[in-house]
């Protein structure tokens, strides 16, 4: 058998260090290009449902509002009840998850006001976990902030 074409055929069977490289190479870009869009897609619809938690949370208070004639004070008091049958200490009208006030890579804050409730909804890590923190109140507008800081009474409206 010629030597010369059996070398040939040997080197014929796979592929040569330079084009697995330019293989890994070119997965790597591709890689590079789409990650961050991925993470901003991530970003866009862990604050949608955010605000859908938000919505959640201001019917539970008008629901909480009209059992117990005030508006719930703290997340754990719309929350489930530690033991026994809902009452005002846990009325279970959202879930524990939501009631712990940490969800989604967001941390809900609710506080009492002399008109009602406010709640602040504020990203973990601002621009990995969420770009924009909400606000809400009796009022049942949603409010939100695109920047660090947290929303407030006087944030841009959500239409």
């Amino acid at each position: 058998m010629d030597r010369s074409y059996s070398r040939r055929r040997v080197g014929a069977r796979g592929f040569s260090l330079i084009e697995l490289l330019i293989v890994i190479a070119i997965i790597l870009v591709i890689i590079g290009i789409a990650l961050p869009r991925f993470n901003i897609a991530q970003m866009s619809a862990r604050e949608l449902a955010v605000q859908n938690e938000v919505r959640t949370i201001n019917t539970a208070q008008v629901q909480y509002q009209s059992q117990f004639g005030r508006y719930a004070t703290s997340m754990a008091e719309l929350g489930p009840p530690a033991s026994g049958a809902p009452g005002p200490a846990g009325a279970d009208l959202i879930q524990a998850s939501l009631a712990s006030g940490d969800k989604d890579q967001y941390q809900f804050t609710l506080t009492a006001t002399q008109q009602g409730y406010s709640l602040v909804a504020t990203p973990k890590v601002f621009n990995s976990s969420g770009r924009k923190s909400f606000y809400t109140d009796q009022t049942m507008t949603i409010r939100e902030s695109m920047g660090a800081d947290p929303a407030n009474a006087t944030s841009p409206e959500i239409k």
